[in-house]
């Protein structure tokens, strides 16, 4: 139910692929969606701040930071 699902997206005009487990990739789509941008404009930014972390793992810590962060209990809640 919560197997790994690989999608591409374009990263400042790159391609790549990221591997999440599918409860991330929802997360991911509430997220943009509350902030009003696309998926791929906020793995964007997520890409953009994460150093030498991979892009898979800062995708999932930022997801978890939201969750946990005041008002991130709307993420997953419908």
């Amino acid at each position: 139910m919560s197997g790994v699902r690989k999608r591409s997206v374009m990263i400042a005009g790159h391609p790549t692929s990221v591997s999440l487990e599918e409860p991330f990739w929802e997360a991911l789509r509430e997220i943009a969606g509350a902030r009003g941008q696309s998926v791929q404009a906020l793995i964007g930014a997520i890409d953009a701040g994460r150093g030498a972390q991979n892009l898979s793992s800062a995708i999932r810590v930022y997801v978890l930071a939201a969750v946990r962060a005041p008002g991130g209990a709307e993420v997953g809640s419908g």
